[in-house]
């Protein structure tokens, strides 16, 4: 059992590994040139290490873009996480954004293999494999944290749904910006759109009872 363990341990490894070469040969190369001998080179390895480990290109472009999710994913939770213990009305919109931000500029390589695969990786009969139809589970968490700052007063009385696909939107559209342009500041991007979402979302308080108090 703990040599399985360890074996299991070490093809998982290898198999980062070859993601990792795979990100940073799509990001240098584009795509289409980057080929499963191109990305043996680059991980240091013979394509017939990546053979064994992947049925083909398509199966580690899915698991480049899984792990890339992955990663993110755990950078986000704990900043979100704390966030949440502090129960700042609405503070989570600012920290989902800034988070994505800041994970992005120390890792442009997986942003910009990620627009290359979105933009050229394709089903068998030309569509795209990525897009709006897969992104259903990034716009249902978002939905359901809308819904939720509704529920606790957080939010104005908005659509959940459009609320969620176009905060992602914005999301795509300041990474896609971010790439045209290398020297825009993306972090201080992700503090505007962070703004820009509070105040659209944010409720209306009721006047201070102090105020009525002065009348009398």
């Amino acid at each position: 059992m703990g040599k399985q363990s360890k074996r299991s341990f070490i093809e998982e490894a290898r198999r980062s590994q070859i993601v990792d070469a795979a990100v940073e040969t799509i990001a240098e190369r584009g795509f289409a040139k980057a080929s499963l001998a191109q990305i043996a080179e680059r991980a240091g390895i013979s394509k017939g290490v990546i053979s064994y480990h992947f049925t083909g290109k398509d199966e580690l472009i899915e698991l480049v873009v899984e792990q890339i999710y992955e990663r993110l994913a755990a950078f986000m939770a704990p900043r979100l996480q704390e966030q949440e213990e502090r129960e700042e009305a609405g503070g989570w919109l600012r920290v989902y954004i800034q988070s994505i931000a800041e994970y992005m500029a120390d890792h442009r390589a997986q942003l910009t293999a990620l627009g290359e695969i979105f933009s050229n990786f394709r089903q068998r009969d030309g569509s795209p494999r990525h897009g709006v139809v897969i992104s259903e589970p990034i716009y249902a968490t978002l939905e359901q944290a809308f819904r939720k700052g509704q529920e606790r007063g957080d939010f104005r009385p908005l659509d959940a749904r459009i609320m969620a696909v176009s905060l992602q939107a914005g999301i795509d559209a300041m990474f896609a910006y971010w790439n045209a342009y290398p020297e825009h500041d993306l972090v201080a991007h992700a503090g505007s759109l962070a703004d820009l979402f509070e105040q659209a979302t944010r409720a209306e308080r009721s006047p201070a009872p102090e105020h009525r108090a002065r009348g009398h």
